[in-house]
């Protein structure tokens, strides 16, 4: 079982800095748009509607998010509680990804101050409406599954400061409240969560088959959601993995070897069928014709395969690998990128619409706000497995 604590270190390193700087640019960015509008900050047009704030913030952003819901899938549905240690940070991870995938949405839809119509004029034809209301109440699941991180934290312990302290006896109150309530039914939000993701997941690839003379045909296929939802279930433990050694080799913690290599144990069996679906599809479709035309889409798609898929499948096969910090890491950051890259291979690279004869390139304050998005991501994560028991301290974790 894990025993996770607050991480007692020092907050404000020099990547912290580093990172709140970027989050100074981005925010400043994000202001230009909101003044100026879309068309003042970013390259896109009538017929190039989307860019990397959809390909990156969002489609990518919810598929990096499945490790929160594949490993609940794993430790709380299927009871493998020996995977205990890298839930909470997986869940930790979700939240922020889905938090900041609803942000890229009001950054990047026109009238964001309409982001809240689907809520009451509902549409149950368009899959659109589907992903809204999954990502909406998703996010809400995850918070609430996080709130008994909060409460173990700060319940017996709450001492607020100066006038504030009248409100110690209430806020007691509350965590106790929530601590009695949640331990109840706890059980329907997980499986609610795994349910939401999987509807989601998949309906991000319904979107584009209503493209078919707009998407490249090694990538427009009447299997797209099956395709998006088996790349979201593979990529899930490797992303756990990826953000597990990051967090750990940062501040200096268990590297957690023993379950994140049995983890991508089961990540050969999911990235293997994602992989045979994507070669089975291109060769029922006959799409294998386009591999060697030499354009850009193609290229791109050969290096999505060969080193976002084939590569690190087959080096995961092997034991040495996965029991190696730093080859399993190599291996699952190159899953996590083949995944990204499809991403932005079905909305940006391959998108290309009859009426438009420029390609789409990003403009810098595009790239200013999402990189903006990615170091506040990356900061909050940083500053609440400093106060929040997330992580296991060295020598505090038991095997059972």
């Amino acid at each position: 079982m894990a025993h996770p604590n607050p991480i007692r270190a020092p907050f404000w390193t020099p990547g912290v800095i580093v990172l709140a700087i970027l989050m100074g640019v981005g925010a400043t960015a994000v202001l230009a748009r909101f003044i100026g509008g879309i068309g003042y900050v970013s390259n896109l047009s009538t017929a190039r509607p989307w860019g990397i704030w959809i390909g990156i913030d969002v489609a990518s952003g919810v598929a990096l998010a499945a490790g929160g819901f594949t490993t609940a899938f794993l430790a709380h549905i299927l009871g493998r509680h020996y995977f205990e240690p890298v839930v909470r940070p997986a869940l930790l991870t979700a939240m922020l990804g889905y938090t900041f995938v609803v942000l890229g949405l009001i950054v990047d839809i026109g009238r964001s101050w309409a982001i809240w119509k689907p809520i009451i004029y509902w549409n149950p034809h368009s899959v659109l409406f589907e992903v809204a209301m999954c990502v909406m109440f998703y996010v809400n699941v995850l918070y609430i599954e996080f709130i008994p991180i909060v409460v173990e934290r700060f319940k017996g312990r709450v001492n607020l400061p100066g006038s504030l302290s009248a409100l110690n006896g209430l806020a007691e109150t509350l965590l106790g409240l929530a601590d009695k309530i949640l331990s109840r039914i706890m059980w329907f939000f997980i499986i609610a969560g795994v349910v939401l993701s999987c509807m989601h997941q998949s309906s991000l690839g319904s979107l584009m088959l209503i493209a078919p003379t707009k998407l490249h045909p090694l990538w427009y296929t009447p299997i797209l959601p099956l395709l998006f939802l088996s790349s979201a279930i593979a990529i899930g433990y490797p992303m756990v993995v990826f953000e597990t050694t990051l967090a750990t080799s940062s501040l200096k913690l268990d590297p957690e070897m023993h379950v994140l290599s049995r983890l991508t144990r089961i990540t050969i069996f999911l990235l293997g069928t994602y992989l045979a679906l994507k070669l089975g599809d291109m060769v029922v479709r006959k799409t294998y014709v386009y591999l060697l035309d030499g354009t850009a889409q193609t290229n791109s798609f050969l290096v999505e395969m060969v080193f976002g898929i084939i590569v690190p499948w087959l080096m995961l096969l092997s034991p040495a690998i996965r029991n190696s910090r730093r080859w399993l890491f190599t291996a699952c950051t190159m899953i996590v990128g083949g995944v990204m890259l499809n991403r932005i291979n079905v909305f940006v690279v391959g998108y290309r619409p009859p009426v438009s004869e420029n390609n789409y390139f990003p403009s810098i304050t595009e790239a200013l706000i999402t990189v903006g998005f990615i170091a506040a991501l990356m900061f909050i994560y940083r500053f609440v497995v400093t106060y929040l028991p997330v992580l296991n301290r060295p020598g505090q974790e038991v095997s059972t």
